[in-house]
């Protein structure tokens, strides 16, 4: 009788610390699972394809969005004229142009911002050069009047930055004539005689600053010494508030990028070299903001010649509708 009634609550003892351990082993296992990284949430951007340097391109390159929580997803080829365009109406969500065309957005309405500084346009590399061929008789800007000049688009550096030289220069812009085609075709016009003169950015500026058909006449630098070299990275304003976290991310992989970039420019240019398929000697490059600090004096001068080009009115857009710096960890060390 004794053994019976001991068995029976050993018996009910055992199951009781049974099921307890195997809760706790339950509980144990539930935990990493819930943090794999199989499930850890990644924001996607959409993102155009250009040939064209571009650090988010460098980025991906590089492997830095491979276990990050944000990436770019490819959506194809986009028209230099339409990424402002297509980043306002949501159909990309990161986008590089240059600051003027991002202004003009903004004063019309659209939700965009600049959140990150981008390339920089120094001595060494250039912003954009401006090229003749080897038998051209200009010279100079001076010689520009009556002249076609290639550009990829309206609205930004190659047509503000020019017009501002011409009338520094005693040269009337409305003499000219300004025929657009994309960026790694301006050499076809310029050699068939259609323009004079063809305003080219790197990469695909390397291969006209190396041909003995082509001349190189100046850079924006030998212009301004690089204040209106800046071409910043924007996005779209839904985006942003709804995923800050991947901006933020974003931000941080692209400062790692350009101080990565500025110290192997030989590595970073073989990269950018295959990406498009062109000869490594014959790509050029950009430097690039290191702090990736989007700063205020650039930003500026676009507004003082969007003003003066009579494309706003003066107070019409104030800076902090343009840019941010919030989502930088540089800029909380900075201030």
């Amino acid at each position: 009788m004794v053994n019976k009634k001991f068995t029976a609550i050993f018996l009910v003892t055992l199951m009781a610390l049974t099921g307890l351990l195997l809760s706790g082993c339950g509980g144990e296992k539930a935990k990493p699972q819930a943090q794999s990284k199989a499930e850890k949430k990644v924001v996607e951007f959409n993102y155009p394809e250009l040939v064209y340097y571009d650090y988010i391109y460098l980025a991906d390159e590089l492997g830095y969005f491979k276990d990050a929580g944000v990436r770019p997803k490819y959506i194809g080829k986009v028209a230099t004229g339409q990424v402002i365009p297509s980043l306002v109406n949501g159909s990309i969500d990161v986008a590089t142009r240059h600051t003027p065309v991002v202004i003009a957005a903004i004063a019309s309405g659209a939700d965009v911002k600049i959140f990150t500084a981008g390339s920089q346009s120094t001595k060494k590399w250039p912003h954009m050069k401006y090229f003749v061929t080897a038998d051209s008789d200009i010279k100079s800007i001076k010689d520009f009047g009556g002249k076609t000049i290639g550009l990829n688009s309206f609205g930004a550096c190659s047509e503000y930055v020019t017009k501002k030289y011409l009338k520094e220069n005693g040269v009337d812009p409305g003499s000219l004539n300004f025929k657009t085609a994309p960026e790694d075709q301006q050499e076809i016009p310029l050699s068939q005689g259609y323009t004079d003169i063809a305003i080219i950015h790197p990469p695909a500026s390397g291969r006209t600053a190396n041909s003995s058909k082509f001349r190189m006449l100046f850079s924006d630098y030998d212009i301004d010494q690089g204040i209106s070299g800046m071409c910043p990275y924007s996005v779209n304003g839904k985006f942003l508030k709804e995923n800050p976290e991947a901006v933020k991310e974003l931000t941080e992989i692209l400062i790692k990028t350009a101080k990565w970039n500025n110290a192997h420019p030989e590595e970073a240019r073989a990269i950018m070299a295959k990406r498009f398929g062109i000869d490594v000697n014959q790509a050029e490059m950009y430097e690039f903001y290191e702090d990736q600090l989007v700063p205020e004096k650039e930003v500026q001068y676009w507004l003082d010649r969007l003003v003066e080009e009579k494309k706003l009115a003066a107070g019409q857009v104030k800076l902090e509708q343009i840019y941010t710096n919030e989502y930088n960890p540089n800029y909380k060390k900075a201030k």
